[in-house]
């Protein structure tokens, strides 16, 4: 795996697409705060379309309780983004969204339910009826999780995004309470029949999401 690439290519006017391939979840992390931290109100938007290699990460409110049981061989990072734990591994596509707030007039729900509606756009592409949960972001087919949400905000800026599960091992969701969910399922697109690549699916979540933004 590899360190993030900086290298972009321009979507529209705002938002700067940097298309980074599989990289380490903690530089990529570090990444986005620095970014985050140097970046005042002329920045652009931008958004990185990437995977990480296998790992547990937990957000803020992340409970013990809610750990990895009987393996100790995929590590466990805490973030500062919100929400519970989750899995990362090769196969989940995520698209973290460094966004100006304040210049989009955004609040944190509406954040949330427009990452959730570009999810479930792409999903209707295939004839995949999803939805969100109001008490619980991310969005859902049936009763199965196929993508999470975690986000965020400092000085009206936000960044991290959405998980959705693509074509990967989700066995490591098993031995944790996903989203600090005990017995959550989850699921993912090979599963439900869809066999597009990453990178064709990614591009029609970057159409979206780019679609929804203000």
């Amino acid at each position: 795996m590899q360190a993030p690439n900086l290298k972009a290519t321009l979507d529209e006017p705002s938002i700067v697409v940097k298309r980074i391939g599989l990289v380490e979840y903690e530089p990529t992390w570090r990444a986005m705060q620095a970014f985050t931290s140097a970046r005042d109100p002329s920045t652009p938007d931008e958004i990185w379309l990437l995977e990480h290699g296998p790992v547990y990460t937990l957000g803020i409110a992340g409970r013990d309780a809610h750990l990895p049981r009987g393996r100790d061989d995929i590590p466990v990072l805490r973030s500062d983004r919100g929400g519970q734990i989750t899995y990362h591994g090769p196969g989940q596509l995520i698209a973290y969204v460094l966004l100006d707030m304040k210049r989009r007039s955004l609040s944190v729900r509406p954040l949330v339910r427009l990452l959730e509606v570009a999810v479930i756009d792409l999903l209707r592409e295939y004839g995949i009826a999803a939805a969100g949960r109001i008490e619980a972001p991310g969005v859902y087919v049936g009763n199965a999780k196929i993508a999470a949400l975690g986000l965020r905000i400092t000085r009206g800026f936000c960044y991290h995004g959405l998980a959705l599960n693509v074509d990967m091992d989700l066995t490591p969701f098993h031995i944790i309470d996903p989203c600090g969910y005990p017995g959550l399922s989850v699921t993912q697109l090979r599963d439900l029949g869809v066999a597009h690549d990453r990178k064709h699916i990614g591009e029609r979540l970057l159409h979206h999401l780019l679609k929804a933004l203000p």
